[in-house]
Order: C-alpha cells, then sequence, then structure tokens
C-alpha cells in the first residue's frame, strides 16, 4: 500500500510552461505573479491589483483618506488605488490612465493620456475649479530595459505629477507618487521640501523585497 503524503501546510510553488513566443523574462514575471501572495490575496478579497495594498498600508500608517476629501489618482488603471480610496469613504475620487477601467461608483474615470494639454483641462473641467486634498500618482512609461533611462524617464513622469499637483493641492495637502531609487529622486526631494512640511520615503510591507519601489511622500502643502 502507497502512504499518503502529510500536507506540507504550505501552498506549492505554481510552475509556469514554457509557451512559444514568450520570452524568458515574461515568462519569470508570470511565475512570479502565479506564486505572489498579494496577487492571490487580490482574486481572494475583490481588489483590482496587489497595488492595492500599497496604497491601504500606506494610509494605515499616516491616516490620509478621510470622509470628505477629494483624491486624484494618476496612473489610476487598473483601480486598486481608487477602489481603496472609495472604500475608505473620501468624498471624490478623479482617476485619469491611458489604459480603461471598469467602472467604479464615485469614481470618475479619464482615458486619456496624462502629458497632454487635452488631460489637463479635462482634469480641470472635472474638478469644476476645486483645489485637491490628495494627488497620488501611479503613473509610469513603458520600460525599455536600459535600468538609468528607464529611471530618468519614471522620474519625468513623476516630477510632471509633482508640478500638477502643486498648482492644485490645497493648503496642507498631500503629494505620493510611486519612485524607483536610481538618483535622479533627489531633485524631486529638495523641491518638496520647499513646498511641503514633511517629505519621507516609505516601502510598504506590500513592496516586493527585491523592488526598488518606493514611494515618495510629501505632506503638508504649504501655499
Amino acid at each position: 500500500m502507497t502512504k499518503k503524503k502529510k500536507p506540507s501546510g504550505r501552498e506549492p510553488s505554481k510552475h509556469v510552461k514554457t509557451a512559444k513566443g514568450r520570452t524568458t523574462s515574461s515568462t519569470r514575471w508570470l511565475k512570479r505573479q502565479l506564486n505572489d501572495p498579494y496577487v492571490q490575496k487580490s482574486l481572494i478579497e475583490g481588489y483590482r491589483s496587489r497595488a492595492a495594498y500599497k496604497i491601504m498600508e500606506l494610509d494605515d500608517k499616516l491616516g490620509f483618506f478621510k470622509p470628505g476629501v477629494t483624491v486624484v489618482d494618476l496612473g489610476a488603471a487598473p483601480g486598486g488605488w481608487s477602489q481603496v480610496a472609495m472604500e475608505r469613504r473620501v468624498k471624490k475620487v478623479v482617476g485619469i490612465d491611458l489604459l480603461p477601467i471598469d467602472p467604479m461608483d464615485g469614481v470618475t474615470f479619464l482615458e486619456m493620456d496624462f502629458t497632454s494639454d487635452e488631460a489637463l483641462e479635462a482634469l480641470d473641467r472635472e474638478l469644476e475649479g476645486e483645489k485637491i486634498d490628495i494627488v497620488m500618482s501611479d503613473i509610469a512609461p513603458n520600460t525599455v530595459g536600459h535600468k538609468q533611462t528607464d529611471h530618468l524617464r519614471i522620474m519625468a513622469l513623476v516630477e510632471m505629477a509633482y508640478d500638477f499637483a502643486i498648482q492644485n493641492l490645497k493648503p496642507d495637502g498631500l503629494f505620493i507618487a510611486k519612485v524607483f531609487q536610481g538618483g535622479a529622486q533627489q531633485d524631486l526631494v529638495n523641491m518638496a521640501k520647499k513646498d511641503f512640511t514633511s517629505v519621507k520615503h516609505i516601502k510598504p510591507p506590500s513592496s516586493r523585497k527585491d523592488s526598488s519601489e518606493m514611494f515618495f511622500v510629501a505632506t503638508g502643502f504649504r501655499k
């Protein structure tokens, strides 16, 4: 008689079959996704992405989502950050991204390129001249595979998001953005120290340990 193996108490690692046309890097990424506990958790709990846990953990730490606040979500797709903001009872979210998102109660979404003049005009119309409590940016360009080039392109977008924030935030408002370590973010820190009372980098628990990803958080807008 063959003895049955006792369960180990751990989910076995999921393996990805090599598909024709799939690169080694994409296979590696897919395997990581399939074995990521936060990806699995998001599917079980109904969040649109694992990124929802990052903004959730940042809010648990800093407490910026409050009833009555207005939020702009730059790089909103697939909608995880906006989802958490509405779940935590903010007044209004206006999101924008080149990619579409499924409709969400309380969220106005613009499927547009944030870097275009048309997008900025559309955001202004949606806000009806109202100043914002929170600008959050998960915006990032497509990578080209060269680390320094990708870093500079990402930081260029983050600085555009920052410029939007300082033009539209209420006094004591907050700006939060995903950044990656690489040197160029120091310019952003230097700018923000002039405009905000507190500037810090935070790596939430759900951010992968092997990633250079961090979150730039500037609080207490001085305008």
